[in-house]
């Protein structure tokens, strides 16, 4: 797991259109919001099986993370969908914090993590968002959110858009 591994490019897209259209490239279904918790759950014994590989820490290319890496990006994204529709929950209208994906990997060393530890650290922040989800009930599926970028959201559009990140970087990772 030694030296630190060249930065990827970073990934600039809007994937929001998922929300409606889902995404050719991983075959992602939106489901209903009320199957968001479902299909979260359904990730953590996939994740978990992709980072039990023998080769999770190394990259196949330079430029693509690892499965270690994108298991701890996934992990990271548990942890702030699942803060950010607790917000949705009990704020009026929130503003989310911006989050860079590329600067947590950098900071938090992803490619020197435990694969281990993270598949234990992923099904945790998994169940705990999934939890949230599976929570909400009729009127707060529609209460709104706002990316740091402008992007609004309602609790049943971010759920959506959260499963695509799990269930995408599972297709990358050919989990």
């Amino acid at each position: 797991m030694g030296s630190e591994p060249a930065p990827i490019e970073p990934d600039t897209k809007d994937w929001t259109w998922v929300i409606d259209q889902g995404c050719p490239e991983c075959g992602y279904t939106p489901p209903e919001p009320t199957e968001v918790a479902d299909r979260v759950r359904a990730t953590i014994a996939r994740w978990t099986s992709a980072l039990q590989r023998p080769n999770a820490a190394r990259r196949s290319d330079s430029a693509v993370w690892s499965v270690l890496e994108y298991g701890c990006h996934v992990r990271d994204v548990c942890v702030i969908f699942g803060a950010r529709v607790q917000q949705m929950l009990t704020e009026s209208d929130p503003t989310f914090a911006n989050w860079n994906q590329d600067e947590a990997a950098a900071h938090d060393r992803y490619h020197a993590q435990q694969p281990a530890s993270v598949a234990g650290e992923y099904a945790e922040a998994a169940g705990h968002a999934a939890s949230l989800f599976e929570g909400v009930q009729g009127d707060q599926w529609f209460r709104p959110g706002t990316r740091s970028n402008g992007s609004l959201f309602t609790v049943a559009t971010l759920g959506v858009y959260f499963v695509h990140d799990l269930e995408h970087h599972l297709h990358d990772v050919a989990g």
